[in-house]
């Protein structure tokens, strides 16, 4: 992953981020989601940190696939169509990866946690 990233196209990338964390939003506003549900669930994919625990590259993974929009939209897709009540989970973890996103947390690489598609956050930074 590059650390170079043209600061247009970072700032265009977080305001992405920013526009999916709002749309999170309305979803589970919409859904009626409820204060336990945010509690509980807007913090859950960071829980995909603890595959660090086995190394780098495995850590990266689970770190990286608790934090792209496939799962969360898949999920959206399956409670819309099957069950309705996955629709606030589905938008609360959106919430998670647009914040992260806006606030320039990006997807990691196998060679350092500090080290995202959007530059190096932390201390690298």
């Amino acid at each position: 992953m590059s650390t170079n990233l043209d600061p247009k196209l970072r700032l265009l990338l977080r305001l992405e981020g920013f526009s999916m964390a709002l749309v999170g939003m309305a979803g589970a506003w919409i859904c009626s989601a409820t204060w336990w549900q945010i509690a509980v669930i807007a913090l859950a994919p960071d829980l995909s940190m603890a595959g660090y625990a086995l190394g780098p590259k495995y850590g990266a993974w689970t770190y990286n696939a608790a934090h792209t929009y496939v799962l969360p939209l898949l999920l959206v897709a399956f409670g819309w169509l099957i069950e309705p009540s996955l629709l606030p989970i589905a938008c609360i973890w959106l919430v998670h990866i647009g914040v992260d996103r806006a606030l320039g947390y990006g997807l990691k690489s196998e060679t350092g946690f500090s080290i995202t598609h959007l530059g190096p956050v932390g201390r690298a930074r």
